[in-house]
């Protein structure tokens, strides 16, 4: 109780208002927004662990439209709502009628009218995961404003072209417990490499999520890749400015041991080019089978041409004391296990396998955070009130 009675505190001293905001991009979002959200996610999470309940609603959905493949954001989401007490409904697109030509404005309105939040995850588009998210946004409002729905639900980025919020706050989270606070956070460096794999057209949001958010906190942000995989020239311009802003450092730079050297913190996953991504969307949107095989041949061999970007052994003794933090937001291409060389050799990941575990189970306590934030008009009232609850219990 006085763990939790210490974080309640936490929240109380913070200024912020979060209701009735959808959550899309992080840096939308203030510092102290963003720090509520770590507080309650830690409560949440001690909550859970000490078999507390959480239960915030008695009624109401909780919708998920998944447009890429997902086991951690699709359980986390899942869970999320579950524990604040919510029901889940999953939009099958195939199973709708949006086949027959039902317009985003229709569907958004038909999935909502009991619904509290639509959590989406819409990220192979380069350049329309966002814009769908917000065109959602727009729909529900529409609904709400001419009577349609009793409410308008909140809109939850569970992964879009541009950014990676739950996984980018989850990774906060996990370094606020490595490292003992936010406030630790500053001056330490953090190598956000690009990695091998033998795939291609992975998303740039988690990347762009980290230098977009960890650039907040005053880290030292070393982003680096082979020439030519750029990320959205926006989102370095972005992560640029916060450093500058918030006093850390932003650097990009041509070599996974240059970023490497020194770093407190390691985060090396691969990631498709910007310039592929924007060859890709139309491809995608045509359903040109044989472009998209070809450009996937091209990307491959020239992926090829960078085996050498691998987290191993010789590379992690470059950093900090040779003990730098590992991340990954799963799953990871790793060498000699899930594929023949990818993005991390498999004893450093067997080294950091569990970490990486503890890393991912914050996730649905932080989507859980969003939703109450966003979704209960009086936060820390109602928080006082499941803390005493959970003292009777």
């Amino acid at each position: 109780m006085k763990t939790l009675k210490k974080q309640l505190d936490e929240l109380q001293k913070l200024k912020f208002n979060s209701y009735g905001k959808d959550f899309l991009l992080t840096w939308e979002k203030s510092e102290n927004e963003l720090r509520a959200v770590v507080a309650l996610a830690e409560l949440f999470s001690e909550m859970h662990q000490a078999g507390k309940s959480f239960r915030t609603f008695d009624t109401g959905l909780a919708i998920s439209i998944f447009r890429d493949n997902s086991t951690r954001t699709r359980f986390s989401f899942a869970s999320a709502a579950n524990a604040l007490g919510l029901g889940l409904a999953d939009l099958d697109e195939e199973k709708s009628q949006i086949a027959h030509g039902e317009t985003v404005r229709e569907t958004a309105n038909m999935i909502s009218f009991m619904a509290e939040v639509i959590g989406i995850r819409d990220d192979m588009y380069l350049g329309e995961g966002n814009r769908y998210m917000r065109e959602v946004a727009k729909a529900v409002q529409e609904g709400f404003e001419k009577g349609v729905l009793h409410q308008r639900p909140t809109v939850i980025n569970l992964q879009c072209d541009i950014d990676h919020p739950t996984q980018s706050m989850a990774d906060l989270v996990h370094l606020k417990r490595h490292f003992g606070s936010l406030e630790k956070l500053r001056g330490k460096k953090i190598a956000m490499s690009w990695a091998y794999s033998p795939s291609y057209g992975k998303p740039l949001s988690v990347p762009q999520g980290i230098i977009g958010l960890m650039t907040r906190f005053g880290m030292n942000v070393a982003l680096a890749h082979p020439e030519g995989y750029g990320l959205i020239p926006d989102v370095v311009e972005l992560a640029k400015k916060n450093s500058a802003k918030c006093g850390g450092k932003f650097e990009v730079v041509s070599s996974m041991e240059e970023a490497f050297r020194g770093a407190d913190v390691v985060y090396p996953k691969s990631w498709a080019t910007y310039a592929v991504m924007q060859r890709r969307t139309p491809l995608l949107k045509q359903g040109d089978r044989d472009g998209l095989k070809a450009l996937e041949q091209e990307c491959l061999a020239n992926n090829a041409r960078f085996k050498n970007w691998e987290c191993d052994e010789k590379k992690m003794k470059l950093t900090k004391g040779g003990k730098a933090l590992y991340l990954h937001c799963l799953p990871a291409d790793i060498s000699g296990v899930s594929c023949a060389q990818g993005e991390v050799s498999a004893a450093m990941f067997e080294k950091h396998r569990i970490a990486t575990y503890r890393e991912a189970s914050f996730k649905p306590f932080v989507i859980a955070a969003m939703i109450f934030l966003v979704r209960v008009k009086s936060p820390l009232a109602a928080l006082g009130k499941l803390i005493k609850n959970s003292a009777k219990g």
